[in-house]
């Protein structure tokens, strides 16, 4: 079962960039552990110090073995040196996914595959 982890860190907009800058290789390292599809923090370009969290796991196993390894007590040390002003993260179980675009590249809201 897919695991996304999704939600926003805001820091004070002088620090946001800097935190993604501490950050680059982790993240890169990161999307090199086992179940790892997507990991990326990136920028809100619309409100200054905002940072998108984006996760994308194979599983929960997997996003449990992230949780307990140094990857992520590497992250939270790097995000330490920086004062965060609220988060909001949440995390989601998929149990079905399928493209937005039908057959006939219309895009879809609906889920057309069963």
């Amino acid at each position: 079962m897919t695991v996304i982890i999704n939600g926003t860190v805001d820091f004070k907009p002088e620090d946001a960039v800097a935190v993604l800058k501490d950050a680059a290789e982790l993240m890169a390292a990161t999307r090199q552990q086992t179940g790892c599809r997507h990991y990326v923090w990136s920028l809100d370009p619309a409100v200054p110090g905002r940072v998108y969290v984006y996760e994308n796991w194979e599983s929960v196993a997997d996003l449990a073995a992230h949780l307990a390894g140094h990857f992520y007590t590497d992250m939270v040390q790097v995000l330490g040196r920086y004062e965060m002003l609220a988060t909001d993260i949440l995390k989601y179980r998929i149990d079905h996914a399928e493209p937005v675009y039908d057959d006939q590249g219309v895009p879809r809201a609906d889920f057309f595959s069963g």
